[in-house]
């Protein structure tokens, strides 16, 4: 049975810090190579439930004011029109199709550090909703996908609250409170399985609504844990400090 992933994925820079790519890469080699890959990132937020193209097409270059040489990233991943099949005969709600929909940055980015030959078949779906337990109900759908050996990945940020940052204090600037105190409370969280706090997490966690004005980048976990639900799988970190003051810390179950 594959493992399950939640990510931070970072933005377009990311592939100029050595020590992340490293870390990202390593992970990816000690998973089991995956039959196929499927991703729901904190980038694309559409209801219904959207599948993406199960073609290669262009990818999506999802922001603004970088300079020119991150807009030529290429990562011409195989489409997965099988995946897609099996995504909808397991989703148990309306499903749409968006056949010119490419990967965005949340999925691109980490996948060309962990998986640079882009030899393994890629899916990416959206976020119907950011309401936690309907992502957690969505993850336990396409839990069977795990015995196929897919890999199902989530993508976000542990913290995401850019107009709280200094972006030009460096990448190891110490990070604010708000975002050490949010980044502890979900490792303990997550390390003893309170999985009811985590749904709850906007109510249960210190500076909740600091570290997520807006929950988009955290709820991506909530489909991996809904993922791992019935192997009760442990989640181990894999990848934890901070990034210009944003908590990059990853998981994986199983």
């Amino acid at each position: 049975m594959m493992p399950v992933l939640y990510l931070s994925h970072g933005a377009p820079p990311l592939a100029d810090d050595p020590l992340w790519t490293r870390q990202l890469a390593g992970w990816a080699g000690d998973v089991p190579a995956p039959t196929a890959i499927l991703v729901v990132s904190a980038h694309w937020e559409e209801a219904p439930l959207t599948i993406g193209a199960t073609a290669t097409v262009p990818l999506v270059y999802d922001f603004w004011g970088f300079p020119e040489r991150y807009y030529t990233v290429q990562y011409r991943s195989p489409g997965a029109p099988e995946l897609a099949a099996k995504v909808r005969k397991l989703v148990q709600s309306p499903v749409q199709d968006a056949p010119d929909r490419g990967l965005d940055h949340g999925a691109y980015v980490p996948l060309v550090e962990m998986y640079p030959d882009a030899d393994i078949p890629v899916l990416q779906i959206s976020m119907p909703t950011l309401d936690p337990e309907t992502l957690v109900e969505l993850g336990r759908q396409l839990a069977p996908l795990r015995d196929e050996g897919v890999l199902i990945l989530g993508s976000g940020f542990f913290t995401h609250n850019l107009s709280g940052l200094n972006m030009s204090a460096g990448t190891d600037v110490t990070p604010p409170q708000w975002s050490s105190e949010f980044d502890q409370w979900g490792a303990e969280t997550l390390a003893t399985r309170d999985f009811d706090a985590l749904i709850d997490f906007t109510h249960k966690a210190p500076a909740a609504r600091l570290a997520h004005p807006r929950t988009e980048h955290f709820a991506p976990l909530f489909v991996t844990l809904g993922a791992s639900l019935a192997t009760a799988d442990t989640a181990r970190t894999t990848i934890d400090g901070y990034w210009y003051g944003l908590s990059k810390r990853s998981v994986q179950f199983g």
